[in-house]
């Protein structure tokens, strides 16, 4: 095997590592759970739209059941 492909495959499970990072941060940050709220919604994103998105939010964990 060349080196060449040895760093292209090096490269390429970096960039998937990367793009898995992006994609986890953004969950738990909820930027991703935001994203399907205006396309569910059929929405833009504004101020007002997050405000909602908040409110929905925070009524969902409120209705969670807590455990202890």
């Amino acid at each position: 095997m060349s080196m060449r492909i040895v760093m292209n495959s090096l490269f390429a499970k970096m960039a998937q590592s990367v793009a898995m990072m992006r994609c986890m941060l953004r969950e738990i940050f909820d930027e991703a759970a935001y994203l399907r709220f205006l396309q569910r919604q059929g929405i833009v994103s504004s101020q007002a739209a997050y405000a909602d998105f908040l409110r929905e939010t925070e009524a969902n964990r409120e209705r969670r059941p807590r455990c202890c």
